[in-house]
């Protein structure tokens, strides 16, 4: 069934049958459930959305915690909504800068405005669809600090406003559009608009980097292992002397490494006994050599994205590895490595090498009882397999939160 009008979502029976069925904690069989309820006298119209809304907030939990659960959704719109934890950063950057007024410009579901609007920025939120802004308005009618308009992004009056959050909406019909001269607004269109006015623009974390302005600040969000976008900083919401950053959120926190430009590289060397993985956004925003300096370590490979250190370390900008052994990058071997030592189990990761881990996988004898992690990279000309263990952080000690190396 396609997306039914917004009078048919807003229906007051409509929501309250929503929720009745989401306050229980586990839903009876759907056969039995839909079966009373329709006893009850509601009709299957009724029914059929109002589980919808109940699928989608339960869903939405893991993006948007218990403000899932009074909000309605679309499934385009919570596919795209920005997570709660990041949304909050974003606030917190309109915050620390002062601005009291924001217009977000493409407020989709209406998540960075929430997050705006909860800590008493004054919020006006547009959004060009109906059925989408419709739905923004009653997610945002807890607050009486934002409102939202029913309008094009760039038609709307921007008097008396302070700053911009900008979204460009990159899909028609449910495509992912790669063209930024297609988006709505166009690429062009934003960075026009960012340089009259202080402007945070989310953007896919894959953008190419040619078609960022140099005099922004570039910041890439990974959350929970994630990258999930960049944002471009003008104006006075870009921090000055920091033109790119890595914003790593986990559960550990938030921690951010920052830095004028992109870091230079850190010499190739000896493989050490420990390996570091950098957070995707670490990688995207170009700051790996500052990381691995933070760690006293090397990289593996002047063009693969690993570090290797004598001495282990936690970091919130990696996950570490202690290396148990090393193996040529041959079948045969990984095969024998497998049977002796009782393989059941095997995590793959990558870097370098052409393969993919599912295949690996179901070509090795994994009929034993213990688990082993291997990665795959070259190290030097040698294609290689290393044997090892993740490092637990309560094990060793902790680098680089926080820092800031210019």
């Amino acid at each position: 069934m396609t997306t039914p009008p917004a009078h048919v979502l807003l229906d007051r029976d409509t929501l309250a049958l929503a929720d009745e069925i989401g306050a229980q904690d586990t839903l009876p069989d759907m056969v039995k459930l839909v079966s009373g309820l329709k006893k009850a006298g509601h009709p299957q119209a009724r029914i059929h959305h109002a589980l919808e809304q109940v699928r989608l907030r339960r869903k939405a939990r893991a993006k948007l915690g218990p403000f899932a659960e009074r909000m309605l959704f679309t499934e385009a719109g919570l596919e795209q909504a920005t997570r709660l934890s990041v949304a909050a950063h974003h606030a917190g950057r309109f915050q620390k800068t002062g601005l009291t007024t924001v217009a977000d410009l493409g407020c989709g579901l209406g998540v960075d405005s929430m997050a705006m609007a909860s800590i008493g920025i004054n919020v006006m939120a547009v959004e060009q669809d109906e059925l989408t802004a419709a739905l923004a308005t009653y997610n945002l009618a807890p607050f009486d600090n934002a409102r939202v308009i029913h309008g094009d992004a760039l038609g709307v009056n921007l008097t008396n406003i302070d700053a911009i959050w900008l979204d460009p909406a990159r899909r028609s019909n449910g495509k992912i559009l790669n063209d930024p001269s297609q988006w709505s607004p166009t690429l062009t269109e934003v960075f026009t608009l960012s340089e009259k006015t202080p402007s945070g623009i989310k953007l896919a974390p894959g953008i190419d980097r040619n078609l960022l302005p140099d005099h922004a600040e570039w910041q890439w969000v990974s959350a929970d292992g994630e990258t999930v976008e960049v944002v471009v900083w003008t104006g006075a919401l870009a921090r000055p002397g920091v033109r790119r950053a890595a914003l790593v959120i986990s559960g550990e926190g938030a921690h951010e490494l920052t830095s004028p430009t992109d870091s230079a590289d850190q010499p190739v060397g000896e493989l050490g006994e420990y390996l570091y993985e950098p957070d995707g956004a670490i990688i995207r925003a170009r700051l790996i050599g500052d990381l691995a300096r933070n760690l006293t370590g090397r990289m593996v490979h002047p063009t693969i994205a690993y570090i290797t250190a004598d001495t282990p370390q936690h970091t919130p900008f990696a996950t570490g590895f202690r290396i148990h052994r090393v193996l040529p990058y041959k079948m045969g071997s990984l095969k024998k490595w497998a049977l002796d030592q009782n393989i059941g189990a095997v995590e793959i990761k990558k870097r370098g090498i052409d393969v993919d881990p599912a295949t690996l996988r179901k070509s090795l004898p994994l009929r034993g009882e213990r688990q082993a992690t291997l990665i795959l990279t070259r190290v030097g000309d040698k294609r290689v397999a290393l044997v090892a263990s993740r490092l637990e952080p309560a094990a060793v000690n902790t680098t680089g939160e926080g820092s800031h190396p210019k």
